[in-house]
């Protein structure tokens, strides 16, 4: 190795320890002094360094996280790709501008399970039809996993404290609007249509599982989604998490995203609204759609009541019967439950006299304290 009258090792030469020892040997006290600040500089310089070009690598990685302006919506009730108004683009320009939006780079919470006992009992049963309709009317042409995506979203909405806390409140949140509900078959006409068997029993087996526990974690909290061939202004006031067949599913952004923050008690009960169903068939033959006439007519019957249909009504769909309408002019009134068996005494002792005896007169209870006996 050729020795160098440099002050520092070269350490660009071959490693020669023989000649590597000469030349270290030549250092002076002085040398390795300003050696060892040159390499406290870097070590200092370096400690300050890489944070900031790990903050700024991981900055450029990450899809913002994003917070929906609730002065910009008035609030998520108002939230819907039922209202056009809402609809920024359609078509094949909708799949590639939801296509452009970056899911959200954060990890996938998930939400608790949330069980509803199958008992028979009429809670279960009419959450049980809200959760069917939804996945049949929503979902009935996605793929498995989305059929029980769309199930997630309405039980994270349950669970969550900007939604009603019933299965069937949240499904037809906004249904006796004329267009903006949250699921557009509750308002659309699509509820006037007969539901096919077999995809309505694959729903209702999608309903049943997600009501006994079953979460689909693959969309984690989402509240919202919508098919990605048409693209909604708030898609980009949200965080979005993915697509799973033709929808894609979005969270909130922030607090209001993250999995503690669905803790909503359940409320208990469930009801369906009565719905206009006039109003429900002139939108859908506006919109072009069919309408099954039997199904209309069935659906549109409404028994003579002063107060909504309850659940635990008894009574076909075409039974005129039900509770007593109060607001007419005939009273309800039960015959005095003496003179009723005063009657009756009276029509059997004469029935069973002699026909060369008249008929007994019977007194009054109260009158005798022994038989009762003929004056």
């Amino acid at each position: 190795m050729t020795t160098h009258n440099a002050s520092l090792l070269d350490l660009s030469l071959p490693l020669d320890l023989a000649d590597t020892g000469t030349a270290v040997r030549r250092w002076k006290p002085e040398h390795w002094l300003l050696a060892a600040i040159a390499a406290l500089v870097a070590m200092l310089g370096l400690s300050f360094a890489v944070p900031s070009l790990t903050r700024a690598f991981a900055a450029g990685q990450a899809a913002p996280q994003v917070s929906i302006d609730l002065a910009e919506v008035g609030n998520v009730a108002n939230i819907s790709v039922d209202d056009k108004d809402q609809i920024v683009v359609e078509g094949q320009a909708a799949k590639d501008q939801n296509a452009a939006i970056p899911t959200l780079n954060l990890p996938l919470e998930q939400v608790k399970a949330f069980g509803l006992a199958a008992a028979k009992n009429e809670t279960y049963s009419t959450a049980l039809k809200c959760l069917t309709q939804a996945v049949y009317y929503e979902a009935a042409v996605e793929p498995l996993q989305g059929r029980r995506a769309v199930a997630q979203v309405i039980l994270n909405r349950m669970r969550h404290p900007a939604y009603p806390k019933s299965v069937c409140g949240v499904i037809y949140q906004g249904a006796e609007r004329r267009t903006g509900c949250q699921f557009s078959f509750t308002c659309d006409g699509a509820l006037l249509r007969t539901p096919a068997a077999g995809p309505w029993h694959e729903a209702e087996t999608v309903a049943k599982a997600a009501l006994a526990g079953s979460v689909e974690s693959s969309v984690g909290t989402a509240t919202f989604y919508h098919a990605d061939y048409v693209l909604p202004k708030w898609a980009f006031q949200l965080g979005k998490i993915g697509q799973i067949g033709r929808h894609i599913f979005y969270r909130f952004g922030g607090a209001w995203g993250a999995a503690a923050t669905f803790n909503g008690r359940y409320a208990g009960t469930e009801r369906i609204p009565a719905l206009d169903f006039s109003a429900l068939r002139d939108r859908a033959l506006a919109d072009g759609l069919t309408v099954d006439s039997a199904v209309a007519a069935a659906e549109q019957f409404t028994p003579g009541l002063t107060v909504a249909p309850d659940v635990k009504d008894r009574h076909a769909v075409n039974d005129v019967g039900g509770r007593i309408d109060m607001t007419k002019t005939w009273r309800p009134a039960m015959p005095d439950p003496v003179a009723m068996g005063s009657h009756f005494q009276e029509t059997v002792a004469a029935t069973s006299a002699k026909p060369d005896e008249p008929a007994p007169r019977q007194v009054a209870v109260g009158e005798l304290t022994g038989p009762m006996v003929a004056q």
